[in-house]
């Protein structure tokens, strides 16, 4: 592994949980356009680990957790606070929000509300890559509650028959809402169901960058090939409840403590110290840069216009 890289994937890690953060503090001065948003904090090895081996070109499709899924696309941070502020200068002209974020120039097909209700717009555009042979790979993200959805079953069944460029990633983290994926599921990982698919099923440690963008690149690699899809199950855990109001009350504190100790930013900056990748200085650097960067993005939101009445009714029809 290139060092560079890994230090790449150690910032693209600590941006997110910045940014995530940062949207916690800046909701609680009111600043937010509505008070529903779901953060990634926790699991950020993820999006930073997939997403690093994808092209521009590749697209991906999100989630209503989803923030962690457009920095690591290379979303514009000035551009996405501005849209969760609620101002027309954000990537939806502040209509979207954080649920609905997307932006098709840089292959993201959108954040999505609905649960599972990403699963055909990527098996369509996966599709439509296939047909053109223009080596286009789609990721679709997901979490563990989504896999009980019929369409879960209906997109890989698809994409198995008819070898579509796609690569499922099931953010598994343990909880759908608050039902527990234990009692939630027949198999004992949800890896195993993409046998009956006629693909290859994957159990990742979804807290491992490094693990991850491995199993990433692999899956990647094998669907533009035209080998067909492959379902990654991410272990991973959200420290902080559903969404903003949920306190959680469902899990253990000491479950939550064990997964805490695993944290993916903490364990990959000592991992790298340790190996004398990077340094002390170099984090407080980082820390600054995003810091800035953040605070600029804020700044940017803050002044920019909300959307003018007239604009209601734009953007609706095609």
């Amino acid at each position: 592994m290139d060092s560079e890289l890994e230090k790449n994937l150690y910032k693209m890690m600590l941006l997110i949980r910045r940014f995530e953060e940062k949207l916690l503090e800046v909701f609680a001065y009111g600043k937010l356009a509505g008070s529903m948003f779901h953060v990634c904090i926790g699991e950020e090895a993820v999006p930073a680990g997939v997403c690093s081996v994808l092209d521009n070109q590749d697209y991906i499709t999100s989630t209503h957790r989803g923030h962690g899924h457009f920095i690591a696309k290379g979303g514009d941070l000035k551009k996405m606070m501005a849209e969760l502020y609620g101002k027309a200068a954000g990537y939806c002209k502040g209509k979207g929000g954080s649920m609905h974020i997307a932006d098709i120039g840089l292959g993201h097909l959108g954040a999505n509300g609905i649960v599972g209700g990403g699963f055909a717009l990527a098996a369509g555009a996966a599709y439509a890559s296939a047909l053109r042979g223009n080596r286009r790979a789609t990721v679709c993200f997901f979490g563990d509650g989504a896999t009980n959805e019929g369409l879960f079953h209906e997109s890989l069944n698809m994409a198995g028959l008819w070898k579509l460029p796609i690569v499922y990633v099931c953010e598994n983290n343990m909880y759908a809402l608050s039902t527990p994926y234990k009692k939630a599921f027949a198999t004992e990982t949800i890896a195993q169901r993409a046998a009956s698919y006629n693909m290859p099923g994957i159990l990742v440690d979804g807290m491992d960058v490094l693990a991850v963008r491995e199993a990433a690149k692999e899956a990647v690699e094998r669907a533009k090939r035209g080998d067909g899809p492959t379902l990654l199950e991410c272990r991973t855990y959200r420290f902080f409840g559903h969404s903003r109001g949920d306190p959680s009350i469902y899990r253990t504190k000491d479950e939550e403590a064990q997964w805490k100790a695993m944290c993916p930013v903490a364990t990959f900056a000592r991992k790298l110290i340790r190996d004398g990748i990077l340094t002390d200085e170099e984090i407080r650097a980082m820390e600054s840069d995003i810091a800035d960067r953040l605070t600029e993005a804020c700044d940017f939101a803050e002044k920019s216009p909300y959307p003018a009445i007239e604009s209601m009714f734009e953007d609706i029809y095609a």
